[in-house]
């Protein structure tokens, strides 16, 4: 802020604009640090993609889809896991852990195998991150 002002033809230094800011009840936006959650660069085995991004499904329960994220809770940060029926766009099945590990993509797709008990020729789309 104090940059912008000097840069507008207005003498403040950073300690009277942030006395400035807040008085007037305004917050600076704190920059997120990013952090890489997929890892490309490893030597196991990558599956073919089937899909070509073409994410348009006539019949349900034939493409699931899955992703990774994480998720800020009271007991700090927590991955989770969800698989999709890209036909109805719902949740078939999920998994949290505070690990990114393989176990946790295996327990989600198992929860919807169980929940939703597809047929032989489904389709799972991924990523193809190294879990």
């Amino acid at each position: 802020m104090a940059e912008e002002l000097e840069s507008s033809g207005i003498s403040c230094g950073r300690y009277k604009a942030g006395t400035l800011m807040k008085l007037a009840g305004v917050k600076a936006k704190q920059r997120k640090k990013f952090t890489a959650t997929t890892n490309s660069k490893h030597n196991l085995p990558v599956a073919p993609n089937l899909l070509r991004q073409k994410f348009d499904v006539n019949t349900p329960d034939t493409v699931w889809e899955g992703d990774i994220t994480y998720v800020w809770t009271a007991e700090g940060w927590l991955y989770l896991v969800v698989v999709i029926d890209l036909y109805s766009r719902r949740i078939v099945g999920w998994a949290i852990g505070n690990r990114m590990t393989k176990q946790l993509v295996i327990d989600a797709l198992a929860m919807a195998i169980l929940r939703r008990k597809p047929s032989s020729n489904l389709i799972f789309h991924s990523d193809r991150g190294s879990q």
